[in-house]
């Protein structure tokens, strides 16, 4: 027993757990705004002493009616000791909003970072956004979609994009073979049941050639619905010249595409650092051992 509780205090006061420092619930939309959206908070993870590091904004997924940032801790933890500072957010939610809000709230999140990142040790001129799921749906959209910045006199400081088996990036496609089967309307609480709305909120139809680069992860065993506008999206991509890097993962569900970052040597981790460090100055090390992960 001894001998346990040395090892676990020994745990408890390693570089790799004491290294994070971590500021929650933070308000980047204040209750009283002029976009009609409710108070939404955010946490962020940055590495003590931290100083012009990458920033990484993690948008949680949840079919867009349910999820929050505090599941998600794990991979702000992993991420700041990986010498990126990382910031997750929460939005507002289905059905109470629609996903023009959703779209909102990101891009005043993205704002928020870059006004105000620099005093946690990111740097704003070295910003990357990513989501999983219906999160990656709403990356993707802030990544390509410059009608809503112009909407809302935002310019877009994004760097790099990465979605993790994102949903929607056709749903207008999609949404339409859907109509008449079984559980075809699952996602009118978001989207609403009016194709133009369907339309205007996917990603695919944005693309020009011109965007910020992005990561695109792919698990072999995730939903037909992701996969079949995954696969929309690229073919799209690659006609238009976008700079977008695939990724695939064999044998992954949807849901192990995100929970992988809890074990620290998954590939997930090496596709994103090396996605960062590709279009980042300087270089990304892996605080608990001092090894750089750039190439």
């Amino acid at each position: 027993m001894k001998n346990y509780l040395l090892i676990l205090l020994l745990f408890l006061e390693s570089c790799a757990f004491r290294s994070v420092v971590r500021d929650k619930e933070i308000p980047y939309i204040e209750s009283e705004n002029s976009w009609g959206l409710p108070q939404k908070e955010l946490n962020v993870f940055s590495p003590k002493k931290a100083n012009n590091l990458p920033v990484l904004i993690f948008i949680h997924g949840g079919s867009w009616n349910k999820g929050r940032k505090e599941i998600y801790d794990f991979l702000g933890n992993r991420m700041a000791r990986r010498e990126v500072v990382t910031v997750i957010i929460d939005y507002p939610l289905a059905p109470a909003y629609h996903v023009d809000k959703m779209e909102q709230a990101v891009l005043l999140a993205v704002k928020w970072v870059e006004e105000n990142i620099s005093e946690y040790g990111g740097d704003p001129n070295q910003i990357f956004i990513s989501g999983h799921s219906a999160g990656g749906h709403l990356a993707a959209l802030a990544a390509v979609k410059n009608e809503s910045w112009q909407a809302m006199n935002l310019s877009n400081p994004l760097k790099g994009a990465i979605l993790n088996d994102p949903a929607g990036l056709d749903w207008y496609w999609f949404l339409e073979q859907m109509r008449d089967r079984p559980n075809g309307t699952d996602n009118y609480d978001a989207f609403t049941d009016n194709p133009e709305v369907w339309k205007a909120y996917s990603p695919i139809y944005f693309l020009e050639g011109n965007e910020i680069p992005m990561l695109l992860m792919e698990g072999e065993k995730t939903y037909p619905g992701i996969r079949l506008t995954v696969e929309r999206f690229r073919k799209e991509a690659d006609e238009k010249g976008t700079d977008l890097t695939y990724s695939f993962y064999s044998k992954t569900k949807h849901i192990p595409m995100i929970t992988q970052y809890f074990w620290t040597w998954k590939k997930g981790y090496d596709d994103v650092l090396d996605f960062i460090q590709s279009q980042s100055d300087g270089s990304l090390r892996e605080s608990s051992s001092g090894v750089s992960t750039g190439k």
